[in-house]
């Protein structure tokens, strides 16, 4: 047993879906647990769609709102030909549940319209490409995951109830894929009142790796635009090399520090099995990829991360007396108590200084809990430089000292927080 996991960029056009079909089709006799992201796009599309809804402009949401519509509707009519009708009947159901959300007024918080609304982005690109596979011959059945996948109630950030998840793949999945694949969503989930919930930006590597979990799956696959994993991003650097195998401790670290290729929860659920990760591209899909395991890889060259859009924030103290202990102690539970993650945290005497990407609907709250403590003041736009196995010659390439306002450095790992 497989599972495969495509990204937003897989299948963002009619020829990448088609592509998809392609390397499915070789796996025809092994049926496949496929998890599906929503369009290239289309979760920043939403973004918006949430964005405006809850600023209270209704009707600017709904014309966004019906871009999104059009754009779905259009691909599924250039794929798609004796299961049109039934694919835009699943498409509109999806554009009613949206749509009657944003006709009534704003009564919850943000994050709770944020996930009944883009939710729906992943439901929308799984169901097109699930009836594009089953016209070409490749046997599946669509799942809606938020009728197997449990979470509480903290919504964009939601926990999973990792005991009904395996009793329901165990019921409703496993018989499935004893006659043919299976089609559902990575991201999204559902409280046990059948509200949708996400698992946090980027969550479908996630998702993925909980169904290879709970399925006992020979492997993962995560099919992206990169040959595997990169030294850095090819989109930023010229130079970026490809690395043939790391461990799982290894992809942990460089999540950890911000490296985009998988998401930093996806290794727990295959450590626990010893499941294997390859990290492949879809647009050649015969290369080997990167394979992610629990052997140690030696002499792994230097890996570069740049994150942009990064703050600074300083807790100082009130009284100037030592920030060590429960002060500490209470700075980490308001960040777990926000579901912020810091890429770096330098702690003094008096102070703690804290680099996590600036969020314009978080960080301004968690500045706002800080300040109860003490004082708070917060630098923008800065950006951080992780590099590991790091040399000095790349050091003085990307570095500049000048701009310099935050340094940490330990025997394999160089991070400098820069003005830009």
């Amino acid at each position: 047993m497989k599972v495969f996991k495509f990204g937003g960029a897989s299948i963002q056009s009619v020829e990448n879906i088609k592509n998809v079909g392609s390397i499915l089709k070789t796996y025809a006799n092994d049926p496949v647990c496929i998890i599906i992201s929503a369009l290239g796009k289309t979760t920043n599309a939403l973004e918006r769609v949430v964005n405006t809804y809850y600023k209270g402009e209704q009707a600017t949401a709904l014309a966004l709102f019906e871009e999104i519509k059009q754009s779905h509707l259009s691909l599924a009519k250039e794929l798609l030909n004796d299961r049109l009708s039934h694919t835009e009947s699943y498409l509109l159901d999806f554009f009613t549940e949206v749509e009657w959300l944003m006709h009534d007024r704003v009564v919850q918080s943000y994050d709770y319209y944020y996930d009944q609304i883009v939710c729906v982005g992943e439901l929308m690109s799984s169901t097109i490409v699930s009836n594009y596979l089953n016209e070409i011959g490749f046997k599946n059945e669509w799942l809606d995951v938020r009728d197997i996948l449990r979470t509480n109630d903290a919504f964009r950030f939601a926990s999973v109830d990792l005991d009904f998840f395996q009793n329901a793949v165990d019921q409703q999945v496993k018989s499935i894929l004893s006659e043919k694949s299976v089609i559902t969503q990575g991201f999204i989930g559902s409280t046990d009142e059948n509200e949708s919930t996400t698992l946090g930006r980027e969550g479908s590597d996630y998702s993925a790796a909980l169904f290879a979990h709970a399925l006992n799956a020979k492997n993962l696959t995560i099919w992206k635009d990169v040959p595997g994993f990169m030294t850095a991003d090819p989109k930023v650097f010229n130079e970026a090399n490809f690395i043939p195998s790391l461990s799982y401790q290894d992809v942990i670290e460089l999540s950890f520090y911000g490296a985009q290729v998988v998401h930093p929860k996806t290794i727990q659920p295959l450590l626990d099995k010893k499941i294997p990760l390859y990290i492949k591209s879809f647009i050649q899909p015969a290369e080997q990829g990167t394979l992610v395991s629990e052997q140690t890889v030696k002499g792994l060259p230097p890996v570069i991360v740049k994150k942009d859009h990064q703050c600074l924030i300083e807790f100082t103290t009130p009284d100037y007396s030592f920030v060590g202990g429960k002060p500490l102690q209470t700075l980490y539970e308001i960040l777990d108590n926000h579901h912020l993650t810091s890429h770096l945290i330098q702690v003094g005497a008096v102070s703690v200084q804290i680099c996590l990407t600036y969020d314009k609907n978080t960080t301004p709250n968690l500045a706002t809990s800080l300040a109860t403590l003490g004082e708070v003041n917060i630098q923008q736009n800065l950006t951080l430089y992780t590099i590991r196995n790091y040399n000095g010659t790349l050091i003085k390439k990307y570095i500049d000292n000048d701009n310099i306002i935050l340094l940490q450095q330990t025997n394999n790992t160089y991070q400098a927080l820069l003005k830009n």
